[in-house]
């Protein structure tokens, strides 16, 4: 018998977090968050993001003992703004029992109904900066800070309970030796010169946060015409600002000017955290820290987060600029590998961007949906 109870308390959240180092605790791919940051990021005096959302999470049972779990949610700027009637969720694991998943996805549903809204989507976040899509493909490679792992059998659940696919994701990786500059500097001289751009490169993190605004401004121009896209408010900005921009190193942040001073692009890589977080084993304290801030010095593979170009440049050979300073940064630290976040199957502009580079795609993901 499954029983459903909702997390409300902060020891009921801390299981919530806590249950995926039980259900992957055997897995060598599985990479786990910072406790305390994912409890910080479900905490809605801290979290801006529950001025414009709402989010129930609840825990399934049976003997007592935790078997599943599910964040229910619903971004009031994509349903009431948007007029796109979606009941999110995310956060979900759950053991290879369809009991189990048949009361999480239908206490979701419930929610959705309610609430009168036309469809459930998931996994997803809160927004397009958090974590997506289930893993279907490359359960043998190790996950990243930024997305989440799962258990082959995920899938079979959405599809056994009449789910259908949304929306497709790649992961892609290449070896940084196949990052040839005759790939890019003649396209950078060129560039630079017809456009007069000019790069922006950063050794100090307040020295970045001056920008970040405009930035997330881009952020939200460059990436609007996606589907589900859902843009970044100003108190949003503040919190991402704290949240991501202060965990990077800043040599691995590249802006592009314009003549007049103008940021046109930006790309945002960061180190490598995986083998870190699985040592530090979700504590940041006593060892977690050393971990972390060893990887930030010394991992010589890094994860392309965000690359943006403003509309009116894109296909015109900026991001050449951007690669160039990348390149020269990345052969002064040794880099020898380079991985690329989930990119939307749809996003063939940002495919076209890496071509050259003969990237592999070695994950894919998808978000599963269903009508209510």
């Amino acid at each position: 018998m499954v029983t459903l109870k909702e997390a409300k308390t902060k020891s009921e959240l801390k299981d919530f977090v806590q249950f995926p180092f039980s259900l992957y605790k055997d897995s060598p791919y599985w990479v786990p968050p910072i406790i305390n940051d994912e409890l910080d990021s479900f905490d809605k005096s801290k979290n801006p993001i529950f001025k414009d959302a709402d989010a129930w999470f609840f825990l399934a049972y049976i003997n007592n003992k935790i078997v599943g779990r599910v964040a229910a949610i619903i971004n009031r700027l994509e349903v009431n703004q948007q007029q796109v009637k979606k009941m999110r969720f995310g956060w979900f694991d759950f053991v290879d029992d369809f009991e189990v998943t048949e009361a999480l996805f239908n206490k979701v549903a419930e929610i959705g109904k309610e609430h009168k809204l036309s469809y459930m989507e998931g996994p997803v976040g809160f927004s397009n900066l958090d974590k997506v899509g289930v893993l279907t493909e490359g359960f043998d490679e190790i996950g990243t800070m930024i997305t989440w792992y799962n258990h082959p059998y995920y899938v079979n659940h959405f599809e056994r309970f009449g789910f259908v696919k949304e929306k497709e994701y790649m992961e892609n990786k290449f070896p940084f030796s196949n990052a040839e500059p005759k790939f890019f500097q003649k396209a950078n001289e060129l560039v630079r010169k017809r456009y007069g751009v000019k790069e922006l490169n950063f050794t100090k993190t307040k020295d970045v946060m001056p920008w970040a605004d405009k930035m997330f401004d881009l952020f939200n121009e460059t990436y609007s015409s996606l589907s589900s896209f859902v843009r970044i408010t100003d108190i949003q900005k503040e919190y991402f600002k704290k949240k991501y921009i202060s965990f990077i190193n800043p040599e691995y942040i590249k802006f592009i000017l314009d003549k007049d001073d103008k940021l046109i692009a930006f790309g945002i890589v960061m180190p490598s955290f995986s083998k870190a977080l699985q040592k530090a084993k979700g504590k940041l304290f006593p060892f977690g820290i050393f971990h972390l801030l060893s990887a930030k010095k010394n991992s010589k593979e890094v994860i392309f987060y965000l690359i943006g170009v403003l509309p009116e440049y894109q296909n015109k050979g900026v991001t050449a600029v951007m690669f160039n300073e990348y390149y020269k940064t990345f052969k002064a630290k040794g880099i020898e590998k380079c991985v690329r976040t989930p990119e939307l199957e749809e996003n063939v502009a940002i495919r076209q961007i890496w071509k050259h580079f003969d990237p592999k795609i070695y994950k894919r993901r998808r978000t599963y949906k269903k009508e209510l």
